[in-house]
C-alpha cells in the first residue's frame, strides 16, 4: 500500500478522535485479528515499519547532524521507532476504526493476483535506498516523459485518490511544527520564534517543496511500478478511485502520520537527554 513519502493537522487528530467515538453507533468495526491480516494483506505494515527510516532525517530538521548525538544516536533512533511498537499503536486505531466492509473491501482487492505483486514492489520501493531508487526513478521518468508514455497521467490519478484533498504537505508541515517545538521543550534547541512565526517560516518555501514533492512522487512511481503493464495500471488506479477505498487510504493516511507525529515527539523529548542548546 504505498501512501509516498508524504500525505494534517485535521487527518492526524481525526486518527485519535474517531478513536474517542467508536461504538457510537455505525456500522461494526473490524476485530483485532482481522485488521492485522488486513495491515499484511495491504503492505501497510511495511509503510509502517518505513517510518523508521525517516528517523535518518530527524536531525536534519533541527539544523544538526546525525554525528552531533555520537555514538547513542542509532540506538535512539531504533528504540524510538520501534516497528512492533508502530503496528500496535496503528492496529489499536484501526480496531477501533476501520469498519468491516471497508476492511473487507480494501483487502478484496490487494488479495488478488495482481493486489499481491503490487504490494510486493511497494514494499520493496519503501525499503529500497533513497538515493538509488530516485536515481533510477529519474531516469526511468524522463524515458515515460519523452515517450509521452500515459502511464504518467495513471501516476497522478492514483496519487490523487490516494490524496484527493491533497493534504500530504499540511501533514508533513504539522509533523515538521510539532517535532521541532518539542525539541524545544526538550532545550535540544532554542527557538527565536514563537509557534505563529514558526509555521510562517515553513510556509515562505511551501510552493518550491510542493513542486519537488510532486516531481519525487512521480519518480518513486515510476520505480515502484517499472514492472506493471498499463492495462495492469489502470486497473490499479480505477480501484483506488473507488469511493470505499479513497475512504480506507484517508483513514490510513491519518493513522500513518499520526503514528509518525508520535515517535518524533517522542524523539525530540529523547533527543533532550543527549544534546546541549543550540540556537535554530
Amino acid at each position: 500500500m504505498q501512501l509516498g513519502s508524504l500525505r494534517i493537522l485535521g487527518l492526524a487528530l481525526m486518527a485519535l478522535a474517531l478513536v474517542g467515538v467508536a461504538g457510537a453507533g455505525g456500522a461494526r468495526a473490524a476485530d483485532r485479528d482481522r485488521v492485522e491480516a488486513f495491515l499484511e494483506v495491504t503492505g501497510f505494515d511495511v509503510a509502517l515499519d518505513s517510518i523508521a527510516l525517516s528517523a535518518t532525517s530527524a536531525p536534519n530538521m533541527l539544523g544538526l547532524e546525525a554525528d552531533d548525538f555520537g555514538t547513542q544516536w542509532m540506538f535512539l533512533a531504533e528504540s524510538v521507532f520501534d516497528t512492533e511498537l508502530m503496528r500496535k499503536r496503528a492496529t489499536d486505531i484501526l480496531e477501533a476504526t476501520l469498519e468491516d466492509d471497508l476492511l473487507a473491501h480494501a483487502a478484496g482487492f490487494y488479495a488478488t493476483d495482481l493486489g499481491q505483486r503490487l504490494v510486493v514492489a511497494e514494499n520493496e520501493a519503501h525499503l529500497a535506498d533513497d538515493d538509488a531508487k530516485y536515481a533510477e526513478g529519474a531516469e526511468l521518468l524522463a524515458v515515460l516523459e519523452e515517450n509521452d508514455d500515459p502511464r504518467i497521467d495513471l501516476f497522478r490519478r492514483m496519487g490523487h485518490a490516494i490524496d484527493p484533498n491533497d493534504i500530504g504537505m499540511q501533514a508533513m508541515t504539522e509533523i515538521q511544527v510539532r517535532f521541532i517545538l518539542a525539541a524545544s521543550y526538550a532545550g535540544v534547541i532554542s527557538l527565536r520564534v514563537d509557534e505563529d512565526g514558526l509555521r510562517a517560516a515553513l510556509a515562505e518555501n511551501a510552493d518550491e517543496v510542493a513542486k519537488e514533492v510532486e516531481v519525487s512522487s512521480l519518480q518513486n512511481a515510476a520505480y515502484t511500478y517499472k514492472d506493471f503493464t498499463f492495462e495492469e495500471l489502470k486497473t490499479y488506479t480505477e480501484a483506488l478511485e473507488e469511493p470505499d477505498m479513497m475512504t480506507v487510504y484517508e483513514l490510513m493516511n491519518a493513522v500513518h502520520f499520526e503514528v509518525m507525529s508520535n515517535r518524533f515527539e517522542a524523539l525530540a523529548l529523547r533527543l533532550g537527554q543527549m544534546q546541549p542548546e543550540q540556537e535554530l
